[in-house]
């Protein structure tokens, strides 16, 4: 806050002008002036928005005010608002919230302006915006205040309507093909469906510690049980892992299922998901990412899990038999992992050094290794590998996807090898869920799934480079702060 903006907050008030009024009727948009300049030249109409400049010459004003939809110029006259009413624009500052009422009509210099004659404080501004805000030095304060990244920047602004139209277009792809939106629990009694560390909280009326679902994939299951035969949602996870560029403990997913499909059906849907949300979006499945350009036309390339860390490493990593045999091989090769890593965990690591960097082009990478899919069913033909697949999109992983497992023989077997990872000090193995045994062993039918990072796949398609971007409040490390301190 400024002692100049509260004072003349406190000369408003003195001369009885509400600085913070309880609505404006708005006529018209910017956007929408300047596509129907046509049919409004000459018009009266009323708009509103945020100063965002000045221009004096006289007893001329200029200001640009910005809406969601763009800025417009509205030019002030000494003769046409009135020596009183010209004057109390003095306490107008850049910032601050104004109403509108005039005449639309084109400048000398072909610019779509409106002459006012009306206008009104609708919002005093008691803290000035900043002259420069992108440096790189502002990247934190642009996430810890991104009401103001909103207002200075057009790319942030423009991320997040194109993330919700990302959205919307999902959405309603998955309901043209007969898909039934659902909610699931956030907090479970039993976290489950992914490799993850959950946030744990306490639930004081039921006396029982409860977790921040890692993924809606078992409950989604036990409703395809149920007898829905196409389900989805999008909703939040939560993972108590690390923050980057790729990662917010907090984030969204859209997981589907499909009774009766394996995951050659979920390939195929998933390529056409997305070909229509990208279409939607820009008219074209060619962008440009990062310098690249990404062709999501199907169809995809599909390669295998085994083979692509084959030819990048020189190992088959079917052939390790043992925890130590594996980390023993990644020491050689020089890829970090934990001094307690596990199979799954090596090859796991193996993959992010020789093979997901080097993947541009939308790729399903298919049939992973049995020992990394505890839900998942076997491969036909090779019971070494999974019916799995990830998409990988820029080299970023932005997709999962299984032939289900819907054996509870089978299944129960899983959750026991699970159960003895755990105690091996694995604690992102899949947490015992009787329940959702119970409910598959009542019979579940085929199934294929998927879950899509909704966050990774927005920021691939707005051209950014970090997950934050696109999240409109990612998770940063708490300042401590004193109440009527700056934010900063």
């Amino acid at each position: 806050m400024t002692d100049d903006r509260n004072k003349k907050l406190d000369e408003l008030r003195a001369k009885n002008i509400c600085p913070y009024p309880y609505r404006f009727d708005v006529s018209n948009h910017a956007a929408e002036i300047k596509k129907d300049f046509a049919s409004l030249d000459g018009r009266e109409v009323s708009v509103a928005g945020r100063i965002r400049s000045k221009r004096g010459h006289g007893k001329l004003l200029f200001v640009d005010v910005q809406d969601a939809s763009g800025k417009t110029q509205i030019l002030f006259r000494f003769d046409e608002v009135g020596e009183e009413k010209f004057k109390l624009l003095d306490l107008f500052d850049v910032g601050d919230i104004i109403g509108v009422k005039g005449k639309v009509f084109r400048t000398n210099k072909g610019e779509e302006s409106v002459m006012a004659k009306e206008f009104e404080m609708l919002s005093k501004a008691l803290r000035g915006l900043p002259e420069k805000w992108h440096g790189l030095t502002d990247v934190d304060a642009r996430y810890r205040q991104r009401y103001v990244d909103l207002i200075m920047s057009e790319k942030a602004m423009g991320a997040l309507v194109t993330r919700s139209k990302m959205v919307s277009a999902l959405r309603q792809f998955f309901d043209q093909n007969g898909f039934l939106e659902v909610e699931t629990p956030i907090l479970q009694p039993v976290y489950g469906g992914a490799a993850a560390r959950p946030f744990t909280t306490h639930h004081n009326a039921l006396k029982a510690d409860f977790y921040l679902r890692i993924a809606s994939e078992l409950y989604l299951k036990r409703i395809i049980i149920g007898g829905v035969e196409k389900v989805y949602e999008f909703g939040k996870d939560f993972r108590n892992e690390d923050v980057d560029s790729k990662h917010n403990p907090e984030f969204t997913m859209v997981e589907f299922y499909s009774a009766y499909w394996d995951y050659n059906d979920v390939m195929e849907f998933c390529e056409r998901l997305i070909a229509h949300a990208v279409k939607t979006l820009f008219c074209t499945t060619k962008i440009a990412y990062q310098g690249a350009e990404l062709e999501f036309a199907a169809p995809w390339k599909r390669v295998s899990y085994v083979e692509e860390i084959l030819k990048g490493s020189g190992v088959d990593v079917l052939s390790f038999s043992s925890d130590e045999q594996a980390r023993e091989t990644a020491k050689r090769l020089g890829v970090e992992v934990d001094g307690k890593a596990n199979i799954a965990h090596v090859i796991d690591a193996m993959f992010d050094t020789y093979v997901q960097p080097n993947i541009v082009q939308p790729t399903f990478v298919v049939d992973y290794p049995a020992i990394m899919c505890p839900l998942t069913k076997v491969k036909r033909g090779d019971e070494r590998l999974s019916e799995r697949f990830e998409l990988f999109i820029a080299g970023r992983e932005c997709g999962n996807a299984y032939t289900e497992m819907t054996d509870p023989v089978e299944q129960r077997k899983k959750f026991v090898e699970q159960a003895e990872e755990a105690k091996r000090g694995d604690d992102e193995a899949q947490p015992w869920d009787e329940d959702f045994l119970t409910a598959i062993e009542y019979g579940m039918p085929p199934t294929g799934g998927m879950g899509i990072g909704i966050d990774r796949l927005a920021m691939i398609l707005t051209d950014n480079a970090s997950i934050k971007e696109v999240i409109l409040f990612p998770s940063m490390k708490p300042i401590a702060s004193a109440p009527g301190d700056a934010a900063l």
